[in-house]
């Protein structure tokens, strides 16, 4: 084994360490983490159960770093249109988090579920849209080619995951929801993409998990 080499499986090892086992999904029980965690006096008091669904934070292993898979959703899409998004979608009835995350990529964006080593699950994350979501980490060989589904996808980038996992780029924005409401969410700008909302949310929570909050 080459030392770049095992200097990246000390590093699949480590990320893997900070997850919880995939055998930990169940149910759907009160996430731990929601868009509504900067402004918790607006978060929906109803008792209506959200939703399963599951996103892939998927991590290529390039020889210069990992990178995170990263859409923009359609313009012609009912919901969050043109927004920069985690491959990801609904769970079908009694489908795992992990067999949805990987059948939605390969759906969204063509990748190859076989080429996916998956390392565990991330901190589950309530939308204010009524969604329940476990983000699943894998591992992503390079090389791929991907083939996306326009009706669902615009474009796919990847992203430095240490940008990503850096909380200096962790912004803190306001903005108003349809009823008047201002709301606070996180935010990262890589380049000339926004990505801010749930998928930020989801990503500062992985972030947190690994690194502890170690910067506020």
């Amino acid at each position: 084994m080459t030392a770049a080499s095992a200097k990246q499986e000390h590093l699949r090892g480590w990320i893997a360490s900070h997850l919880d086992p995939l055998e930990a999904a169940g149910g759907a029980p009160a996430a731990s983490r929601s868009d509504f965690d900067l402004e918790p006096h607006l978060a929906p008091s109803g008792d209506t159960p959200p939703a399963p669904a599951a996103v892939l934070i998927a991590l290529v292993e390039h020889p210069a770093g990992l990178t995170v898979i990263l859409t923009r959703r359609a313009d012609t899409l009912r919901s969050h249109t043109g927004q920069v998004a985690l491959p990801g979608g609904r769970c079908d009835p009694g489908e795992t988090p992990w067999g949805a995350a990987l059948r939605e990529a390969e759906e969204e964006i063509g990748l190859d579920p076989a080429l996916v080593s998956l390392a565990g699950l991330s901190t589950p994350y309530r939308t204010g849209t009524g969604y329940h979501v476990t983000p699943v980490v894998g591992f992503v060989r390079p090389g791929f080619d991907l083939r996306l589904n326009p009706a669902e996808v615009a474009d796919v980038f990847e992203t430095p995951f240490g940008f990503l996992m850096d909380p200096t780029n962790h912004q803190r924005r306001e903005g108003k929801t349809p009823a008047g409401d201002l709301r606070r969410f996180y935010a990262i700008t890589w380049e000339n993409r926004l990505i801010w909302g749930a998928t930020a949310g989801m990503l500062r929570a992985l972030y947190d998990r690994l690194y502890g909050a170690m910067v506020a």
